[in-house]
């Protein structure tokens, strides 16, 4: 990282602020896109963690049915369009980034073509809560995790707000998802090398997002962007879907699905009353931060949040864990 800063500024790959919302004025060309090194780092460890697994256990490193290459297409793809976002934001200064309409295009070819992997792999079914069953979504299964695709990694995108925010949710959330994915049992019925490289996946992300926080707490000297969001975003959802945890992911990510609720809580009541304001400012962490709360204590308290969340998620689904 204390390479990747000059270089950074050099490119002018400095965040612009503007007056929306809670005063950040501050952080005006701050460096942004630092998702390039979380994305990076993340995907070299999970690489050389593949390869030791197939060594180990014979796993064909090169095969698609090694869920390595699923895992990296979701996570680094997504990370693209972000990039792509970013660039537009940030280097050509235009402010609207790729459109609306631009971004759901690319994520709903990505989340398609990851949920048609996602059904050759691991089948339609999904593990229920509080139960050791699961439920065959059949013909539904690819446009109902096209659709989770497509809002988890736009969810991420959102909670990337505060500094230190999105960094420490992933750390804590993903170490509890990892934990969890190791102790997944044979009845999850999850193929050869799932349960494995996706650990490997979910402590890799760990570690990226750890290293990227010593430069992005608050006062942050750099912004991961929606580089960085957005490859956060796809792997969550895809270790979600590898090891058929949608449910639990809820738990897992739950400050990002609360974020992404928020907005279209907002939009919607905005609409209905003609005006009126549900929050003080979406996503909700700014409404916290309007209402007199200094950014690390919302971190602190996004962290537990997250901490009690990913600890229910494993208890409801302790049928598969015994």
């Amino acid at each position: 990282m204390p390479r990747l800063l000059p270089k950074l500024r050099a490119m002018k790959f400095g965040q612009t602020i503007y007056d929306l919302g809670p005063k950040h004025q501050q952080k005006q060309g701050t460096p942004n896109m630092g998702g390039i090194l979380i994305g990076g780092c993340s995907v070299v460890a999970m690489i050389v963690g593949a390869v030791w697994l197939s060594v180990r256990d014979g796993l064909p490193f090169f095969s698609l049915d090694n869920p390595l290459w699923g895992l990296l297409f979701i996570s680094v793809f997504s990370m693209c369009i972000g990039f792509a976002d970013d660039y537009i934001k940030d280097v050509k200064k235009r402010h609207d980034g790729l459109s609306p309409k631009q971004k759901l295009i690319m994520q709903l070819v990505v989340g398609v073509i990851f949920s048609l992997y996602c059904r050759h792999l691991v089948g339609t079914e999904i593990l229920l809560p509080f139960t050791d069953k699961t439920w065959n979504l059949g013909f539904f299964y690819v446009p109902v995790m096209t659709l989770a695709v497509m809002f988890m990694t736009n969810s991420a995108n959102l909670q990337d707000g505060l500094d230190g925010l999105l960094s420490t949710v992933t750390a804590v959330g993903m170490t509890a998802f990892g934990v969890f994915c190791y102790f997944l049992n044979a009845k999850a019925g999850l193929p050869m090398g799932v349960r494995p490289v996706v650990l490997i996946g979910c402590l890799s992300l760990c570690g990226g997002v750890l290293g990227f926080l010593k430069y992005n707490h608050y006062p942050a000297k750099i912004f991961m962007g929606d580089t960085g969001s957005m490859f956060i975003g796809g792997m969550m959802v895809g270790v979600g879907m590898l090891t058929r945890c949608a449910f639990p992911m809820i738990l897992f990510c739950l400050t990002s699905v609360c974020s992404s609720l928020s907005v279209m809580l907002q939009v919607g009541y905005f609409k209905l009353t003609h005006g009126k304001r549900l929050f003080k400012m979406s996503p909700i962490h700014h409404h916290f931060e309007l209402c007199g709360m200094k950014e690390p204590q919302i971190v602190r308290m996004y962290a537990i949040v997250t901490a009690i969340a990913s600890a229910l998620a494993v208890l409801i689904m302790l049928g598969f864990l015994k």
